[in-house]
């Protein structure tokens, strides 16, 4: 660890950290630390000993969705989704295994993990949950989160959450995740219990430091304009998505109106009528074809709403480190002022104006007691402020350390889901032209044997 300079005026000056060259390491000390505490820590009745880490021994799915009818808080009756959560352990080496373990969640309780993840983890860019009301659908696909086909994609969706968290190398030790996992009665208390919600940055406090930071670091500030524009392309790539599937859905339906006129017009033909009749099937199996196209395309549209949610969580780690360099900044104001004022009470002279020196101008001087005084309770504050900037500057180098870690790992791991998600849509698309040209050539075929 860099000790932060022991030179008062350098620590008045908090700059932004230089760029790290191996962010890797930062990761693996933290990952180390975080094991530390894992193995100090017994979640419920689990172990999380290096020899026995409960990861790498059970799978995680979210296997069903349930609709359920319920009271909320304030007394009223509601209905909502539950989802089944199956954790399965691992065939070990003499052969045997634990039975399945299951229990159901809801949505809001998926939501208050994340929360207290972000609270706990402010370095780490935290996986997002899936969309709670359906966006950017084309208009024949409902949008009622009640609807059976967007359940089944959010339960798709919250087991992608869970599987994301769980091979996070550092979330996936905490306590509260396994007993998410684990502990069906009273977990909501126990998450409750860590006084999470105490611990979150109020909104206001944030919008303050993004206005009143002076030496804001680059590579968040960047990072930061990277998410914006993270999210307006794949805003805009989903919407045009939609209008698209839009105009398929069109295209593909008209080839039934096809179908339909050939079937009616080989009732007519003699001889024509079976090769009407055949082109007819052919131009309904292919307008028929359409729902199940653009339901497969909902999947990879998924795919980069996931992204588009993750530049939100890239969003928060650039608003927490702005918080801590305001923090950092405040104190080391705090602290010129108080040696400020230190200087012109051992000196008598006073070059700022303030209410102190206009009092004493107007009652007169203070006793060497009293200066002497007053001298020694600032000298005891400095040294505090010193203290706590020193610990600020450790802090806050930490903080970038392990952020900018996961920040490439997070990198990596986007390029890697990207990179598939789209060329296996190109697949799609290159599969679906070719069910297309297949269609139309049978057709001629039937045509051509009128």
């Amino acid at each position: 660890m860099e000790q932060a300079p022991r030179d008062s005026e350098r620590q008045l000056q908090p700059a932004p950290l230089e760029p790290l060259s191996h962010p890797d390491a930062g990761l693996q000390s933290a990952v180390g630390e975080e094991a530390e505490g894992a193995r100090d820590e017994s979640p419920g009745e689990g172990t999380m000993t290096e020899n026995n880490f409960w990861l790498k021994k059970i799978e995680i799915s979210v296997s069903e969705a349930e609709k359920r009818t319920g009271r909320n808080a304030m007394n009223m009756q509601e209905t909502y989704t539950a989802y089944l959560i199956e954790t399965r352990s691992v065939e070990h080496t003499d052969g045997q295994s634990v039975l399945t373990d299951s229990l159901w969640r809801r949505y809001s309780e998926f939501e208050l993990l994340r929360n207290y993840l972000l609270v706990y983890y402010p370095h780490i860019v935290v996986p997002p949950l899936p969309e709670k009301r359906a966006e950017f659908v084309w208009h024949k696909l409902s949008a009622d989160n009640m609807d059976p086909d967007f359940v089944e994609r959010r339960r798709i969706g919250l087991e992608n959450f869970l599987l994301r968290v769980a091979s996070h190398p550092i979330l996936c030790r905490d306590k509260i995740f396994y007993l998410f996992l684990t502990q069906e009665g009273n977990w909501k208390e126990t998450v409750n219990e860590t006084g999470f919600q105490l611990k979150a940055d109020s909104r206001l406090k944030a919008l303050n430091a993004t206005f009143r930071v002076k030496n804001p670091d680059k590579r968040f500030t960047e990072l930061k304009h990277y998410s914006d524009e993270l999210q307006s392309v794949i805003s805009h790539l989903l919407r045009v998505r939609a209008r698209v599937a839009d105009r398929l859905y069109g295209v593909y339906k008209v080839h039934g109106n096809y179908g339909r006129v050939f079937s009616e017009w080989s009732a007519i033909e003699k001889e024509m009528g079976d090769g009407l009749q055949s082109a007819g099937h052919h131009m309904d199996v292919y307008a028929s074809s359409i729902d199940d196209i653009l339901e497969d395309e909902e999947h990879y549209a998924d795919q980069l709403k996931e992204y588009l949610f993750y530049a939100e969580a890239l969003r928060a780690v650039c608003r927490k480190h702005e918080l801590m360099q305001y923090d950092l900044e405040m104190a080391a104001q705090d602290l010129a002022s108080k040696k400020q004022q230190c200087e012109e009470l051992a000196t008598g002279t006073v070059r700022t104006f303030s209410l102190k020196g206009m009092t004493t101008k107007l009652f007169g001087q203070e006793t060497p007691e009293q200066r002497e005084a007053r001298i020694k309770v600032l000298e005891e504050q400095i040294n505090e402020g010193e203290q706590q900037l020193k610990s600020k500057n450790l802090e806050g180098r930490e903080f970038v350390k392990n952020a900018w870690a996961d920040i490439e790992r997070f990198k990596e791991q986007k390029n890697h889901d990207l990179k598939e998600a789209l060329i296996s849509y190109a697949v799609m698309q290159i599969s679906v032209c070719r069910k297309g040209i297949q269609v139309w050539t049978n057709a001629k075929e039937c045509f051509s044997k009128m």
